[in-house]
């Protein structure tokens, strides 16, 4: 097929007609530009095409396109027409876009020995659609990735060509992210103030005014937008997590010809855990004045955790509520855990399964990690609860006889059937607001457990083992919070064992107005005070050297 380099200009008569060729100033190799011209196998129906392109400033720029083109021409056999004809209509495409760049021959020659579609351009939605339809794993990551993809890929990247995503516009989505956040926060304080105006805040029926100022206020708040979240700095990690791995895996599969992955180089901010803070008495007058929570995830003070355990004691979920809070169980793993997999006698507790929602569908499943799979120690007090439910449980059993649902699960519906995670959560809700307690996510009972066993001597080694963490540092970050009694014991210990600096003059019983020359030296020759015995004041906690390392 014929194919040429060539000059050209955009030059034209007095009568406005282009001079082509015929312009005078062509003899001239500074005038005009160099353009490209290939003949392309014709199309399906016979009729001739051909591949144009122009604006190159030398020769040997038109030469290199023109032997592009060529080499694409090859990829098919000579005596593979349809082949021919694929490669046509990609030339083609191609030429009617000026500014696109010829597509890269190895990936043109992969996709047509593979049979995919050659012109075809692949958005990003399309491809994050194929990926989460082909993913395997966890259920929960796949409902995540579904998620990310539907409420926030798609939306904002989903009509992007996949092969011409760049940085720049994963910063444009995260920008507009982090503006959408601050449009949420002023609607929904708009709301709160809006609420207030549609309450009537005295005693008694309000007068026939207020209550047609009340209806106004209230016409108004229906004509708002609901609360609604904002997407914090942890949930964009996870999107971005999502969307690297979808192009990844495209990397992987040498699809689409690309070979960059832009959401490995975006910047964020970091997606750090929260760290837990204590409902201390000044945090809890706080958030009674203000409504203001200290963290996102908040923990009740041991008093705390024994008002709400004392509350919930004579009601069917009590164990569980307190084999969470001192053992310090998922959610899941507490609905899941079976009576096989429990040894009172030996008072041992193996997590082997859990029970997962996802949305409205349950179903049972591995523990989240493989160190979620563990053995952990039970209390003497805690067998004692789980002989007590273990015992009410039967008794449910016999009354309800072959209308029993037999799962083997230590904690149940009323017939036996698995417990559903919503349901656990629903009622501590409850009951923890019932006396008032400062709010905490049942999740954060985990925390509590944390701070009970380093309370009780644990380190970050035994508190990681009881919870299951795949790695210490997670429980170093997240969990271990000193309770402020804990954090004060350790604190006078430590000051017991360096001797304190006495002055010479209250040592001589005389006024300590003035310091001697030797006051500075008293630390140096003075003995240690015996710290067993300074430590068995009353109120004091007992400190010890022995066993102490550097």
């Amino acid at each position: 097929m014929k194919g040429s380099t060539y000059r050209r200009c955009y030059c034209r008569s007095e009568d406005g007609r282009s001079l082509g060729k015929a312009c005078p100033q062509l003899t001239s190799r500074r005038h005009g530009v160099y353009a490209v011209r290939q003949e392309l196998p014709a199309r399906g129906d016979g009729t001739r095409r051909s591949f144009s392109r122009a604006g190159y400033a030398t020769a040997k720029e038109a030469q290199d396109i023109l032997d592009q083109v060529r080499a694409l021409l090859a990829v098919p056999d000579g005596d593979d027409a349809d082949g021919q004809v694929r490669i046509g209509d990609l030339l083609e495409q191609v030429s009617k876009d000026k500014k696109a760049p010829l597509p890269e021959l190895d990936d043109v020659r992969r996709r047509y020995t593979t049979g995919q579609s050659l012109t075809a351009q692949t958005t990003v939605g399309e491809w994050l659609d194929e990926w989460l339809s082909a993913r395997r794993g966890r259920r929960t990551g796949i409902s995540r990735d579904e998620i990310n993809i539907r409420k926030h890929l798609k939306p904002r990247i989903g009509h992007l060509r996949l092969d011409r995503l760049r940085v720049s516009h994963l910063v444009e989505m995260f920008d507009a992210i982090a503006e959408d956040n601050e449009t949420i926060l002023v609607e929904n304080q708009a709301r709160r103030e809006q609420m207030a105006r549609g309450k009537w805040g005295k005693p008694g029926t309000p007068p026939a005014a207020e209550r047609a100022r009340l209806l106004e206020e209230r016409a108004r708040l229906a004509e708002m937008k609901p609360f609604r979240h904002t997407v914090g700095p942890a949930t964009r990690q996870r999107v971005r997590s999502t969307l690297r791995a979808a192009l990844n895996d495209a990397i992987a599969q040498q699809r689409f010809g690309i070979t960059f992955n832009p959401a490995s180089h975006v910047e964020m901010e970091s997606g750090r855990r929260p760290k837990g803070v204590l409902w201390t008495e000044e945090h809890v007058r706080r958030w009674e004045e203000t409504g203001e929570k200290p963290s996102a995830v908040m923990v009740w003070t041991p008093e705390q955790m024994g008002q709400f355990l004392q509350h919930a004691l004579d009601d069917r979920l009590y164990a569980l509520f307190h084999l969470v809070t001192f053992r310090g169980l998922r959610r899941g793993e507490a609905c899941g855990q079976r009576w096989t997999d429990v040894d009172l006698d030996k008072g041992l507790l193996t997590v082997a399964r859990q029970i997962v929602q996802d949305g409205w569908t349950v179903y049972e499943d591995e523990p989240k990690t493989n160190s979620g799979a563990r053995t952990i120690a039970l209390d003497s007090g805690t067998v004692q609860v789980l002989r007590e439910h273990r015992a009410r449980q039967q008794k449910e059993r016999e009354r309800l006889g072959d209308a029993w649902v037999d799962t083997g699960r230590i904690f149940t519906q009323e017939d036996g059937s698995w417990l559903r995670p919503s349901k656990v959560t629903d009622r501590f809700a409850e009951l923890s607001e019932e006396i008032g307690l400062p709010p905490v996510r049942l999740h954060d009972l985990r925390h509590g457990a944390a701070t009970l066993i380093h309370a009780g001597g644990g380190d970050l080694h035994a508190i990681k083992e009881t919870l299951g963490h795949a790695g210490i540092g997670i429980t170093s970050d997240t969990y271990a919070h000193l309770l402020p009694q804990v954090d004060r014991a350790i604190a006078e210990a430590a000051a017991k064992v360096v001797p304190l600096p006495r002055r010479a003059e209250a040592v001589a019983g005389k006024p300590q107005n003035k310091i001697s020359n030797t006051a500075a030296h008293a630390p140096l020759t003075q003995e240690a005070p015996d710290v067993a015995s300074e430590a068995g004041r009353e109120g004091e906690p007992e400190a010890s050297l022995a066993g102490q390392g550097s």
